[in-house]
């Protein structure tokens, strides 16, 4: 199997920074968000433009920039964290200088529209991340304490399996390097260096607020790029708000994934517990890991 640099997992009085590099953020859930981590062990800074606003984002382009860049090249930053998703890392991911992770690789953590920084810091620095909660949501009641309490294991290499329940019972076993997000921001980096490399993989997909029939068509682009065609397994995880839009599609998000996966054979799992749901748990993105199911339940294991 493929492998990606592991960075080193953190420990008692380790670094963390948070930044906004999408949409803008409340002060109130990073406020809260700094004393959870401190309780957990961590020592946090912010970044400059984290309570930024311009527009829609968080902060002028080179304000968002500024931000990951100084924490990227700051070998005191031993993570990093997104504050929220939204939209905006796509317009600047490819202009930020990671060379410095050749030296000093730390943890990138969020999800969302941060899958596109996920795709690639796997495709072009050849490094793992963590698609995690982000600090938005730690102290929302209506999100699982899982949902932080994984993020912390996680960041320390205390991550234990994923179990939940499928939609089907079946009997199998597949290992692969883990990859994917929120299936917009994949269909977005179609024919770009970040597209995922997904041959023998495990993909992951989620995604909210989408049409049925956009749905499909983000699918079957992904199924004409070749990224369904070879994989280890499929796993589908919170797929929250989808509609029906101008074009009733009548059909299941578990029937428009297996209709545009019809005649590959590998194992397709539903109801994986990540993505915009209150049970969001944290996974390696770009480390090894082994799926297995017997009977009603589903397990994931990093190797």
């Amino acid at each position: 199997m493929k492998s990606l640099m592991i960075p080193p997992f953190l420990r008692e009085g380790d670094r963390i920074e948070i930044i906004t590099p999408a949409s803008p953020i409340e002060e109130g859930a990073v406020h809260s968000a700094v004393r959870m981590l401190e309780e957990s062990g961590f020592r946090v800074t912010l970044g400059r433009h984290v309570f930024a606003r311009s527009g829609p984002f968080a902060g002028s382009e080179s304000d968002r920039l500024h931000d990951i860049q100084r924490a990227t090249d700051d070998p005191d930053v031993k993570a990093i964290l997104c504050s929220r998703g939204g939209y905006g890392m796509s317009r600047i991911v490819d202009r930020i200088d990671f060379s410095a992770l050749k030296k000093q690789p730390k943890w990138y953590a969020g999800y969302s529209d941060i899958t596109s920084l996920h795709l690639w810091l796997s495709r072009v620095c050849g490094i793992a991340s963590l698609h995690a909660e982000m600090p938005l949501n730690y102290s929302n009641p209506e999100y699982l304490p899982a949902c932080y309490e994984t993020m912390v294991r996680a960041l320390r290499g205390e991550a234990e399996p994923v179990r939940w329940i499928p939609s089907h019972e079946d009997k199998f076993e597949a290992e692969g390097l883990v990859t994917g997000g929120n299936i917009s921001l994949i269909y977005s980096l179609n024919g770009t260096p970040a597209q995922p490399d997904t041959d023998g993989a495990i993909l992951f997909i989620e995604e909210i607020g989408e049409h049925f029939y956009h749905l499909d068509r983000m699918l079957v682009a992904m199924r004409m790029a070749g990224l369904l065609r070879n994989l280890s397994a499929l796993l589908v995880g919170g797929m929250e708000k989808i509609t029906e839009g101008e074009h009733v599609f009548n059909q299941t998000v578990e029937e428009v994934v297996m209709n545009v996966v019809a005649g590959y054979d590998y194992p397709v799992l539903f109801n994986f517990p990540a993505g915009h749901i209150p049970d969001n748990r944290a996974i390696y993105l770009g480390r090894n890991a082994r799926i297995s199911q017997s009977g009603s339940e589903a397990v994931m294991s990093w190797i």
